[in-house]
């Protein structure tokens, strides 16, 4: 059995948790607040061209807004982390990451109060939101993931499943396992998204902000130690 240290931003654990609230986010806002993506911006696009062809402009916008809040989440998430890393270490008292993830929690406790009238905004501020969440945790173990779509993981994990298939190869049965992992957990919080959102309605947004300060309080210990066999 082998020891390795690794940045616990990068952990299998909380790569899950953010998978989870990534899960919850997409069937609480298509269940609850009109029908829209909060992650996969590639159906809002997909359904703003529809509606653009279909003459239906005020509709078309609900779509809109999402895609150009995700754009926007990019860029704080990058502002965040460029200032983040100007500052002496002794001196910051929190991590760039954790600011973003305390960030993620004040803005989904504020929206989950707004009423159905406003669901636009609601849409608008979780799309903002995940897209600062998958821009800010970017690995899971050295490789790349997403914690808030599971297309790239899904592509990631059949391809090292097949090198392990053909190879034998040790490693990529080990990517395959953590990149299924996180697509089981993703669902795992849309199913959790689905039923609590029928049974709290709009409060429901609220249940995120769990695992998500589970990340920011796990994310003061700076290194995970992981056991390969």
């Amino acid at each position: 059995m082998q020891q390795e240290k690794g940045q616990m931003s990068e952990s299998l654990l909380l790569g899950g948790l953010l998978a989870m609230a990534g899960g919850f986010f997409d069937a609480y806002t298509y269940l609850s607040r009109g029908g829209v993506f909060a992650n996969a911006q590639t159906g809002n696009i997909v359904l703003f061209g529809l509606k653009l062809a279909e003459g239906e402009w005020q509709r078309a916008l609900t779509y809109l807004l999402p895609i150009l809040a995700f754009a926007l989440g990019v860029v704080a998430a990058e502002l965040v982390k460029r200032r983040g890393k100007r500052k002496d270490k002794s001196d910051a008292m929190l991590h760039w990451r954790q600011v973003i993830v305390m960030a993620e929690i004040i803005l989904l406790a504020v929206v989950a109060f707004l009423p159905q009238q406003m669901n636009m905004v609601v849409n608008t501020v979780i799309s903002f939101v995940c897209a600062m969440q998958v821009e800010t945790f970017r690995k899971v173990r050295g490789s790349a993931f997403a914690t808030t779509m599971c297309t790239g993981n899904l592509r990631s994990g059949t391809e090292q499943l097949m090198i392990w298939h053909h190879t034998g190869e040790a490693n990529a049965a080990r990517k395959a396992r953590h990149y299924y992992s996180i697509i089981l957990l993703f669902i795992l919080g849309a199913a959790l998204g689905a039923r609590l959102t029928d049974m709290l309605g709009e409060r429901a947004l609220l249940l995120t902000c769990a695992p998500l300060l589970a990340v920011f309080v796990l994310m003061f210990r700076e290194e995970e130690a992981h056991i390969y066999g």
